[in-house]
């Protein structure tokens, strides 16, 4: 398991938000799952097996884009 933090672009209020954190919710083994529109942050913690691309494919599939923040 390990915290992973993504930058997201084009989230704007807590409907965002919300979108954002339940698909990236619903990838298998993720877990407290942070979304700030303020900041454009994602933070949560995932197994390996949770690639970056899944992160991304599922934040995208929310409407917005996503980067890993280094």
């Amino acid at each position: 398991m390990s915290t992973r933090t993504y930058t997201v672009t084009g989230m704007s209020c807590g409907h965002c938000e919300n979108a954002v954190r339940e698909e990236v919710s619903a990838l298998d083994g993720v877990s407290d799952v942070t979304v700030s529109a303020e900041t454009g942050t994602l933070t949560l913690d995932a197994p390996d097996a949770v690639t970056d691309d899944a992160v991304v494919a599922a934040v995208d599939e929310a409407g917005y884009a996503a980067t890993r923040a280094e």
